[in-house]
């Protein structure tokens, strides 16, 4: 398990190989032509955009919400399997 302190320390060219081999990916999204995952990582939220290539870490501040991090992932979550249909 990487702290989350490490992970803030590392050069960033580093921070995206930490956060998947580290973090749990929670959920993805597309924003004009980056992709972006929502990851867990030792208890915080950190999130990687990803264009051609190019791979950027953004975390939160550790008193967001989980619904205020989540709301852009919504749409885009299949809950069909909880309601039994």
């Amino acid at each position: 398990m990487l702290e989350f302190s490490i992970f803030q320390r590392l050069p960033s060219w580093s921070q995206a190989e930490a956060l998947t081999k580290y973090g749990t990916v929670l959920a993805q999204r597309q924003h004009q032509e980056w992709t972006v995952s929502l990851y867990s990582l030792n208890n915080r939220f950190v999130e990687l955009w990803e264009r051609g290539g190019l791979h950027i870490t953004t975390s939160f501040r550790a008193d967001a919400t989980a619904l205020a991090i989540a709301e852009p992932y919504l749409e885009h979550i299949d809950l069909q399997h909880l309601s039994g249909s």
